[in-house]
């Protein structure tokens, strides 16, 4: 009999002559090809790409009926937490969740001892499986036979558990790189279909100038601002942040689009058409999704601006060194059926002046002090709006304040900023 590593020991029955007897020769040759018919037998398993479940029933079978082991767990990574993916008489120790700490303490076959936690107790093996230096997956093995062919057996468990593991560690990873893939594509479809909803091209005339600022979080962001210019001292501008990411953020953001044009036609007063957007936008959404919408009407010919502020983050009116908050209107769009009132807020415009409205991924905006750029750090910026030449001047000083608050600290959320100049 001779030791070996991990605790084990290996046996060799002789006959008389002291030559290894040939029923033990035989023994040993049924065990080798019951490894190879295993082997071969799970290799084209995953070959054929088989599910996980039936390679976790194989192992269950092989553990059990070819190897002759009363009891087994055999543990993989789910999210954040190792769960018992199969078992033999563990029941109690399948169903718990925290065995994490206790199984990651193990990196090499070695046997279980009385000095082992608790929960380990009752098997004879722990059988840990790494890539690198990661953990993917751990098996406890109990009921071991104590015999000459025990070493080999213990050798075959481990290889098996491995061949098994890596198995399922490559679908895992195949299937999160489709993943990966397809939301990709989603991504792209999305982008696609936002660039199309963005306007490019924005409304000028000598009575007024638009600019804007666009920075999507991801690809695709929920933020969106859209003109219609009726000739050059009458327009309706609005900008609205709609809830969610990606493709359904895209198409709600077309829907939304679409909706909106339809109906400023329609309605030529601000309140009925507000109304009519919130009751077509919830049709779509059922108050799974909403959106918070900013939508102005500026009249140079009556010199006036009306507006309704659905929910959004309070646009600013510079004019004469004075800055007032745009707050009147009603609750956000698409999370009642109907809206229960609307407040439509009027400004008489008396001097040249400078329109800016934002969605609050620009508030949201952190430094390394974990102090928010809120409106004591905007105000000072639209203050000096009347001195300067251009709206597209005031957003490139807004952003360089921006770069320079948050330093190394990436942007939290989308960004939408528009900001209208005009004459009176």
């Amino acid at each position: 009999m001779n030791y070996l590593a991990n605790g084990f020991y290996e046996h060799y029955p002789m006959n008389d002559t002291g030559q290894l007897s040939i029923e033990k020769l035989q023994q040993e040759l049924s065990l080798k090809q019951l490894q190879i018919n295993s082997l071969l037998t799970i290799t084209q398993a995953i070959n054929d790409n088989v599910a996980a479940p039936e390679l976790y029933s194989m192992y269950k079978s092989f553990i059990g009926w070819e190897m002759g082991i009363k009891r087994m767990a055999l543990f993989f990574k789910q999210d954040d937490e190792w769960e018992c993916a199969t078992h033999l008489q563990a029941d109690q120790l399948a169903s718990r969740h925290d065995l994490g700490p206790i199984l990651k303490r193990y990196t090499k076959t070695q046997r279980i001892i009385d000095t082992d936690p608790e929960p380990l107790q009752g098997f004879d093996l722990v059988i840990p499986v790494y890539h690198k230096k990661n953990p993917i997956a751990f098996a406890l093995v109990g009921g071991v036979r104590a015999d000459s062919d025990e070493y080999t057996r213990i050798q075959f468990i481990t290889t098996f558990t491995n061949i098994i593991a890596v198995a399922i560690e490559n679908k895992r990873l195949f299937k999160k790189q489709i993943e990966q893939e397809r939301y990709a594509r989603d991504m792209e479809l999305a982008s696609s279909v936002q660039k199309m909803l963005i306007p490019d091209h924005l409304p000028k005339s000598k009575f007024f100038e638009m600019a804007t600022v666009y920075k999507p979080h991801f690809t695709v962001g929920g933020d969106y601002f859209d003109f219609i210019q009726y000739d050059e001292r009458r327009l309706t501008f609005c900008i609205a942040d709609i809830s969610g990411k990606g493709v359904s953020a895209a198409i709600l953001m077309a829907n939304f689009q679409a909706i909106l044009q339809s109906l400023i036609y329609q309605y030529r007063d601000l309140e009925t058409f507000v109304f009519a957007l919130n009751e077509a936008v919830y049709r779509i959404t059922r108050s799974d999704r909403f959106i918070t919408l900013f939508i102005g009407e500026l009249n140079l010919r009556t010199n006036t601006l009306q507006y309704i502020n659905a929910g959004h983050f309070p646009p600013f009116l510079i004019q004469n060194g004075t800055i007032t908050r745009l707050e009147s209107g009603c609750t956000i769009i698409g999370a009642f059926e109907t809206l229960p009132e609307i407040q439509m807020g009027e400004v008489k415009l008396t001097h040249p002046g400078t329109l800016f409205a934002c969605t609050d991924g620009l508030t949201d905006i952190v430094n390394d002090l974990e102090q928010y750029f809120d409106e004591s750090h905007l105000l000072p910026i639209l203050q000096g709006a009347d001195k300067a030449i251009s709206a597209e001047e005031i957003n490139e000083a807004l952003m360089l304040e921006v770069d320079r608050f948050r330093g190394s600290r990436p942007y939290p959320d989308d960004i939408a900023v528009l900001t209208c100049k005009y004459m009176v």
